[in-house]
C-alpha cells in the first residue's frame, strides 16, 4: 500500500516529458503499438508554487491541460521506475494540479503590455488605463495608484519584486506586485538608485467628484503626476527634500555634445580622434549651472576633468558621439558607479534648431511674468539680459543647453534654466581647473584605498556645519582661486574668523537660536562664537538651499516652505546684532552694541545674509501662511486671507460654510417634526449626523436606518444625505481650489528667489570660511606670503607638512623644506630609496600650494595658474589604454598645458616599458620642461642617469634623496644584510641615491625567502656586468686608439717585455706575462666586437680572471 501511495505521489511531482512541437496524433487503433514504448526522459522535480485567485487564471489553465494530447505510452515513476496505475477520477487530478503546480508563464510575464493584433484578451477598465499608459511612457516604471495602495503591472512588477523585495503575483491578465501609498518615497528612491526613470500615476479625481460628474460608472481618472531619475529627485514633489544619506552630494545632470575635428582644427564628419566638446551641467535640486566648450584629444583629458569634478548623477548624451568620448562615458557610468545614463539625438539641432529652443522657453518664461503680473517688469528685464548671455554662449554649448531643456520639459524643472539658475563657465580666470590626473592622484575628493572621503584632502578640511556649505567647501577644493586679490580676501577673513576663535574663553556667551524667535539682548557678541551658533542652527534645519529651489519648482511642502523660510529668517536676524554699518528694520531682534569686523569679504556677506529686504520678505510670506496648518498639511486652513488676496479660496470657504449651515439647520426640522427640542445629531463609529430615535418612533419610509439598540434606532434622513454629499463635494472644491491657491503662492516666489538664494549662498560661503578657521586653528596653519606678480615665481616652505597624513601620523611625520626659484633653482630631481617618502614629498608640496593654508611654520607662495602630476600606474582596459599608454598621455596632456606659473609634479616616468625606452623618455620629458616650459618642476624617479642632466642647465636643476641609514657603508654592494638593516630617515638631503633598496620592500611584502635570495643573486650579476660595460666603455676610446692587428699586438708585447726587464723580472716569467697580456688584450677586442652577448659575457669572464692572475703575481 505505502509503495502504490509513493507512486501516485510521484505522479503529482514529476517533471512534465517535453512533447514535440509538430507530434501527429495518436492512432485510433490501439494494437498498432506492439513495439516496446521507449524509456521516457526523467528529469529532476521542479516544484514550485503561485498563489493567485483569479479564475480566470485557472480557465487559463484549464484550457491549456485540455489541449494537451492524451498520452497512450504507459506513465512510470520517477522514483521507482514502475508504471503508475491510471487515475480512477481525472478531474480530482486536475484539480489538484491547478492548486498546487505553476501555469504556463510565457503569455502571463510579458515584458510589453501592449495588445498585437491577434490578442483577444479582454482587459478590465483599470488594466486597459495601464495598457495605454504604458504605451505612452515606454521608458518609464510606472506605478498606478489603486486605492491604498501603487501597483506596478507586467514587466514593471518584475523588476519592482526584483529591486524592492516585494512579491509579485498574477492577477488576470498581468504580472503584478503592490506597496503601500504612505511608503511612496522609500520605494521610488529605492528604484532611482537602481537608475530606473519612475513615473508615479495617480487618481486624478476623488470619489465625491467622481459622483457628481460624468465618468460615474467608468474607473477613477489617472494620469502621470510625476517622474523622477538620480538628477531630478531631491527637486520633485512628495520624494524630494529628505536628504537620506545624500545631502551633501550633489546630483548634476550633464549633458555632452561634440563635433569631430580634423588635423588642422576644423570641424570634420569622421575620424574622432580630436574633437570639440560642448558640456552643460545642471544641478536641478540648487539651480546651480555650469557651461564650457573646449578642444580635446584621443584620452579625452579634458572631459575625464570635467566629469570627475562634477560627479553627476545622471548623464544626456546627445548623438551621434565618437567612440572615444562614448567610451569614456560609459566607462565612467558603469555598473558599480549607479550613473544613469541616456541618448538623445541632437539631430533636430542643425541649423539654427538649438538657438531656436532656447530663445522660445526665454520668450515664453518673459511673456508669461509680464502677463502674471505687471510689477514683474524689472524682472523680465533682467530675464531678457540673461537671454543676451545665453546668445554669447558657444555653439556646442548652446546645443548642449537646449538638450537639457528639452530633457528637462517632460519633468516640468525647466524655468530652473531661464529664471532662477546661477550661470557659470568651466573656463574661468579665477579659478583652476584641475585635471583629472590631479583630483585623482592627489587624492582630493576620495582615497585611492577604498573610494570613501576619508584620508581625502576634502576630508581633512571638511568641519562645514550645514549641507550646503559642504557642496560648496567641495567646490572651492576642486577649483583652487588663482587671483591674487580673490586670495587676500579669502585668507583676510580666515583670520579674522580664526583670531576671534582665539579670544573664545574670553568672551560673552551667547543665546543659542531656538526657532528664531529669542528676544535675548546679547552685547558685542563674538564673530567665531555668533557664527558657529547660527551655522549650528541651521545645521539641524533642512537643507536650505535645495529648499527655495523646490519652492521655486512649486514641489515643496507648506511644512518644508515654513521651515525653510523660517531658517533663513532666524539666521538673519541673529547676524542683524553685528549690526554691520546698515539701518534696520526691527523683525522682532532688539538693537545691540557694534561689533567690529575688520575683513570686506565677512562684511559682504553678513550684509547679504542679513539684508532688510529678504527679511522682509520671509516676514511678508511666513504672514501669509497658517503654521499650525502648515504643520499638519492641512490646505483647506493654510492661506490667511488679506485684502483682496486669494478670492476664490474665500467663496470655496464660504460654500463650505453655508454647506454646514444648511445640514446643521435639518436638525431644527427635525426638533418640530418630532417634538423634541433636544434632539441633536449624533456620531456613531465615524458615521456622522444620525437622528436616534426612540424604537417604537414612528418615521417616513424614505429614512435610512443605519444602526440601533435596543431602546433607539439610528436613521439618516434623505435632506441629510443630500445635505451631506453636498458638504463633501464643497470640502473636495475647496480642496482643490486651495491647492491650486498653494500653487500660485509658490509660482509668486519666483519674485523673491534672487535674493533668497543670494543670501542662501552667502551662509554657505560662511560656513566654509568657518570651516577653514576651525582648521586653521586646530592644525597649527599659519597664513603664506604670496609673491607679487611682477616678482620671479618662487616656493619657499619652511618645515612643510603632508595635510593627511601629518593627521594619521600625527607628532611621528618628519617635516620636509622645500626651496623653489624662478631664476636660480626652479627643478628637484628627488632618488631615493622605496617607500622612503618621495612621492609623500612632491604631494605635500602640491597640496600646500593648492590649499593657501600651509601647514608648516612659515611659506612663501606663487599666484600658481595651474598643478599638474603624473604619478602611479595603471590601465584601462575598457578603453584601450595600456599602463604605459596611460603614462605617456598624462605626460603629453602636462606638456601641452602648463605654463611658466605651473607647478609639475612628476613620479617615476618611464617605468611602463623597457629601461632604456624609459630613462631616454623620462629624460626628453624633463629637458623638455627645463628648456621650453621654466616652469617649477618636481620630479621624482629611480633612474640615476637623470641627474646628468644637471650639467645642461647649471645652477637650475638640483639633485636631491630622501635620507637613510644602513649597516654597510659600501652602496656598491648587494647583500641580504645590507638590504634588511636599513632606517629611513625620510629627511630631503642633496645628492643621488644610487640604490633604491627593493628587496627590503620584497622582505616587507613577504615573498619566499628563496625568491628574495634568488633575486639577490641575479641583482649581483647584473650589476657585475654592467660595471663591465662601464669599464668597457671607458676603455673603448683607448681600445679604438690602440693598434689592433697582430703585428701592433706584438709590437705591444716587445714593449711589455722590455718594460719587465727594465723591471728587473726574469726572461721566462716576462715572457709569460707578456704572453698573458698578449691574451688578455685578444679577449677584450673578441668581447667588444662579438654580437652574441652571452659568448661576450663569457669573454669578459675570461678576461677578468687573466687580469686577477696578472695583478696576483
Amino acid at each position: 500500500m505505502g509503495k502504490q501511495k509513493q507512486q501516485v505521489i510521484s505522479r503529482f511531482f514529476a517533471s512534465k516529458p517535453k512533447i514535440p512541437a509538430a507530434s501527429t496524433p495518436p492512432p485510433s487503433n490501439p494494437s498498432s503499438h506492439s513495439s516496446p514504448p521507449p524509456k521516457p526522459v526523467i528529469s529532476s522535480p521542479n516544484v514550485k508554487t503561485t498563489v493567485s485567485f483569479s479564475p480566470s487564471k485557472r480557465k487559463l489553465l484549464s484550457s491549456h491541460l485540455a489541449s494537451t494530447p492524451k498520452r497512450l505510452k504507459p506513465t512510470l515513476s520517477p522514483h521507482t521506475q514502475n508504471p503508475v496505475p491510471p487515475q480512477s477520477n481525472p478531474s480530482l487530478h486536475q484539480k489538484f494540479l491547478q492548486k498546487l503546480l505553476e501555469p504556463p508563464s510565457p503569455p502571463l510575464l510579458e515584458s510589453s503590455i501592449e495588445p498585437s493584433e491577434s490578442d483577444h484578451k479582454k482587459y478590465t477598465p483599470l488594466e486597459q488605463q495601464v495598457v495605454d499608459l504604458k504605451n505612452k511612457y515606454r521608458d518609464v516604471l510606472l506605478m498606478v495608484e489603486v486605492g491604498y495602495r501603487f501597483r506596478f503591472f507586467g514587466k514593471d512588477a518584475e523588476i519592482a519584486a526584483k529591486v524592492l523585495g516585494i512579491y509579485a503575483h498574477v492577477d488576470r491578465n498581468f504580472l503584478t506586485a503592490s506597496v503601500p501609498t504612505f511608503r511612496l518615497n522609500v520605494y521610488v528612491r529605492r528604484l532611482v538608485s537602481a537608475g530606473y526613470k519612475v513615473g508615479v500615476v495617480k487618481q486624478t479625481e476623488t470619489a465625491a467628484i467622481k459622483a457628481h460628474g460624468s465618468n460615474r460608472v467608468g474607473p477613477f481618472g489617472r494620469g502621470l503626476s510625476a517622474l523622477y531619475t538620480k538628477a531630478t529627485l531631491e527637486a520633485a514633489e512628495d520624494v524630494g527634500g529628505k536628504e537620506e544619506g545624500c545631502g551633501a552630494e550633489s546630483n548634476y545632470l550633464v549633458s555632452v555634445v561634440e563635433k569631430v575635428l580634423d588635423v588642422s582644427g576644423s570641424v570634420s564628419n569622421f575620424g574622432g580622434a580630436n574633437v570639440r566638446i560642448g558640456i552643460v551641467g545642471v544641478e536641478i535640486s540648487t539651480g546651480d549651472v555650469v557651461y564650457g566648450e573646449f578642444d580635446d584629444g584621443v584620452m579625452r583629458s579634458g572631459l575625464e576633468a570635467v566629469v570627475l569634478s562634477l560627479a553627476p548623477a545622471e548623464l544626456l548624451l546627445g548623438q551621434p558621439l565618437s567612440k572615444q568620448t562614448e567610451k569614456l562615458l560609459m566607462a565612467y557610468a558603469g555598473p558599480a558607479s549607479n550613473v544613469r545614463l541616456e541618448h538623445a539625438s541632437c539631430d533636430c539641432f542643425k541649423d539654427g534648431g538649438a538657438l531656436e529652443d532656447v530663445m522660445s522657453l526665454y520668450e515664453k518664461m518673459v511673456e508669461d511674468n509680464l502677463a502674471d503680473n505687471v510689477n514683474q517688469l524689472a524682472e523680465a528685464t533682467e530675464q531678457r539680459n540673461s537671454i543676451q548671455g545665453v546668445l554669447n554662449m558657444p555653439d556646442l554649448a548652446l546645443q548642449a543647453l537646449a538638450l537639457t531643456i528639452r530633457h528637462l520639459k517632460q519633468f516640468g524643472f525647466e524655468r530652473i534654466l531661464c529664471c532662477g539658475a546661477s550661470f557659470r563657465s568651466l573656463s574661468s580666470r579665477v579659478e583652476m581647473n584641475l585635471s583629472a590626473n590631479t583630483l585623482q592622484q592627489l587624492e582630493i575628493l576620495r582615497n585611492n584605498s577604498d573610494g570613501s572621503e576619508t584620508g581625502s584632502l576634502l576630508g581633512v578640511m571638511n568641519h562645514t556645519l550645514t549641507t550646503y556649505g559642504s557642496r560648496l567647501l567641495r567646490h572651492w577644493v576642486t577649483h583652487p582661486l588663482c587671483d591674487r586679490n580673490m586670495i587676500t580676501a579669502r585668507l583676510d577673513a580666515v583670520s579674522e574668523i580664526a583670531l576671534s576663535m582665539g579670544s573664545y574663553k574670553g568672551s560673552q556667551s551667547i543665546v543659542e537660536i531656538e526657532g528664531g524667535d529669542s528676544d535675548a539682548t546679547i552685547m558685542q557678541p563674538e564673530l567665531s562664537c555668533l557664527l558657529s551658533s547660527v551655522l549650528t542652527f541651521l545645521g539641524r534645519s533642512p537643507d536650505i538651499q535645495r529648499g527655495i529651489t523646490r519652492i521655486f519648482h512649486r514641489t515643496a511642502t507648506p511644512s518644508e516652505f515654513t521651515a525653510v523660510i523660517q531658517a533663513i529668517l532666524s539666521a538673519g536676524k541673529q547676524l542683524k546684532r553685528l549690526h554691520i554699518n546698515e539701518e534696520y528694520e526691527d523683525y522682532g531682534c532688539n538693537k545691540i552694541g557694534v561689533a567690529i569686523v575688520q575683513s570686506a569679504l565677512l562684511r559682504r556677506l553678513i550684509l547679504t545674509a542679513s539684508s532688510s529686504k529678504v527679511l522682509g520678505n520671509a516676514v511678508k510670506l511666513l504672514s501669509t501662511l497658517n503654521k499650525e496648518a502648515a504643520d499638519k498639511g492641512d490646505f483647506t486652513d493654510l492661506i490667511i486671507i488679506s485684502k483682496d488676496q486669494f478670492p476664490e479660496v474665500a467663496r470655496a470657504r464660504k460654500a463650505l460654510q453655508l454647506a454646514k449651515e444648511k445640514l446643521d439647520n435639518l436638525i431644527g426640522l427635525y426638533r418640530k417634526q418630532f417634538r423634541n427640542h433636544k434632539l441633536e445629531f449624533t456620531c456613531v463609529s465615524g458615521t456622522t449626523h444620525l437622528v436616534e430615535l426612540s424604537i417604537d418612533a414612528k418615521v417616513p419610509s424614505n429614512w435610512v436606518k443605519v444602526s440601533s439598540t435596543k431602546k433607539t434606532v439610528r436613521y439618516h434622513p434623505p435632506e441629510v444625505l443630500t445635505a451631506l454629499d453636498q458638504l463633501r463635494l464643497a470640502n473636495e472644491e475647496l480642496t482643490i481650489i486651495c491647492r491650486a491657491a498653494w500653487g500660485s503662492f509658490l509660482m509668486e516666489f519666483g519674485e523673491y528667489y534672487m535674493d533668497f538664494q543670494a543670501a542662501v549662498q552667502a551662509l554657505a560661503t560662511l560656513d566654509c570660511l568657518h570651516s577653514l578657521a576651525i582648521l586653521s586653528k586646530n592644525k597649527n596653519y599659519v597664513r603664506p606670503i604670496f609673491m607679487e606678480d611682477n616678482r620671479p615665481v618662487q616656493i619657499q616652505i619652511h618645515a612643510g607638512r603632508h595635510p593627511v597624513l601629518e593627521t594619521i601620523l600625527q607628532d611621528n611625520f618628519v617635516p620636509n623644506d622645500t626651496i623653489l626659484h624662478a631664476d636660480r633653482e626652479y627643478c628637484q630631481i628627488v632618488t631615493g630609496p622605496n617607500m622612503g617618502g618621495k612621492s609623500c614629498y612632491i604631494r605635500q608640496v602640491a597640496l600646500i600650494a593648492m590649499m593657501a593654508q600651509v601647514e608648516s611654520e612659515s611659506a612663501t607662495l606663487p599666484v600658481l595658474d595651474a598643478i599638474y602630476s603624473r604619478m602611479g600606474a595603471s590601465d584601462s582596459i575598457q578603453q584601450g589604454r595600456s599602463t604605459f599608454l596611460e603614462e605617456l598621455s598624462e605626460a603629453s596632456q602636462i606638456l601641452h598645458s602648463c605654463t611658466a606659473n605651473s607647478l609639475v609634479i612628476i613620479d617615476e616616468l618611464g617605468r611602463g616599458t623597457s629601461t632604456h625606452d624609459g630613462v631616454a623618455i623620462a629624460y626628453a620629458t624633463l629637458h623638455y620642461l627645463l628648456e621650453q616650459k621654466k616652469c617649477m618642476v618636481l620630479f621624482v624617479t629611480h633612474y640615476p642617469k637623470i641627474a646628468d642632466i644637471k650639467a645642461e642647465f647649471p645652477g637650475s636643476v638640483e639633485a636631491y634623496h630622501v635620507s637613510y641609514l644602513t649597516s654597510n657603508n659600501d652602496e656598491g654592494t648587494i647583500d641580504s644584510k645590507s638590504d634588511h638593516e636599513i632606517t629611513y630617515l625620510y629627511k630631503l638631503v642633496p645628492g643621488v641615491s644610487a640604490r633604491s633598496f627593493g628587496f627590503k620592500v620584497a622582505l616587507l611584502a613577504q615573498l619566499p625567502s628563496s625568491c628574495i635570495n634568488k633575486a639577490m643573486i641575479m641583482a649581483t650579476r647584473l650589476e657585475t656586468i654592467e660595471s663591465s660595460r662601464a669599464r668597457k666603455k671607458s676603455g673603448e676610446k683607448q681600445l679604438q686608439e690602440t693598434p689592433s692587428s697582430d703585428q701592433e699586438l706584438e709590437t705591444q708585447a716587445i714593449v711589455l717585455k722590455s718594460t719587465a726587464s727594465f723591471r728587473g723580472e726574469r726572461t721566462e716569467d716576462s715572457e709569460e706575462f707578456v704572453s698573458a697580456v698578449r691574451d688578455l688584450l685578444s679577449k677584450l677586442k673578441s668581447a667588444t666586437t662579438d654580437d652574441d652577448c652571452a659568448k661576450s659575457l663569457e669573454l669578459f669572464k675570461e678576461a677578468q680572471g687573466i687580469a686577477n692572475e696578472l695583478i696576483n703575481r
